[in-house]
């Protein structure tokens, strides 16, 4: 297959304008009701265990590993509601990271695209996905994972630049966007390869599209 056009594709639009200083200023504080939303639906469950013995959990979601993992090695299918599930709270987690990031001033929605475009095709999992790989996709990206740990940290140093700039200029140089953006598009490749499971296709080493 031609990997010059990847399966998971994402942007960002470059705000051609003005940003919000001061949001951008307060961008942690701001953040922190969207953050708190997003992990009630991607994160681990919490449960808490009253004095009469009553367990209560909250807060179940998350990407859905397992569960597709298994479908494709036992039943070669990837039910729709799952792929439409881990690909929408995938598009919400970038939504908030993009935000956090400074590269939008606008407040994240929980289901409009706003600036950040990802998608992915439904495979048909008998024609485009090896039933096997699933179970060792994990072990192959590792590679990834190595190069990513440096690439983010540093994605966050650019972010910490693009904070000073945008706060004394009001925009974000280009040239740090188009960096930080290629890094969670490597970040959204790996994840749709090793954990949504969505193509077999190995992420390539690069930043671009």
């Amino acid at each position: 297959m031609d990997t010059t056009q990847y399966p998971v594709r994402f942007s960002v639009d470059y705000p051609e304008r003005q940003l919000n200083r001061l949001t951008t200023f307060l961008r942690l504080f701001t953040a922190i009701p969207i953050a708190i939303l997003l992990a009630t639906v991607s994160g681990a469950t919490w449960e808490w265990t009253a004095e009469n013995g009553t367990t209560t959990a909250a807060g179940t979601g998350g990407v859905l590993l397992a569960g597709p993992l298994l479908m494709i090695v036992f039943r070669q299918k990837y039910p729709r509601w799952w792929f439409d599930w881990n690909l929408e709270l995938q598009r919400f987690s970038n939504r908030v990271g993009i935000y956090l990031a400074l590269m939008d001033d606008r407040y994240p929605s929980t289901d409009e695209t706003q600036s950040v475009h990802l998608d992915y095709p439904y495979p048909d999992v008998p024609r485009d996905l090896n039933r096997w790989l699933p179970l060792v996709k994990w072990l192959l990206a590792i590679p990834h994972y190595i190069v990513l740990v440096v690439l983010n940290l540093a994605a966050v140093a650019g972010v910490i630049v693009a904070w000073f700039a945008i706060l004394v200029t009001g925009r974000y140089p280009r040239s740090l966007f188009e960096f930080v953006e290629g890094v969670i598009r490597w970040n959204n490749r790996v994840v749709g390869y090793a954990l949504t499971l969505v193509t077999d296709v190995y992420p390539p080493f690069r930043l671009g599209d």
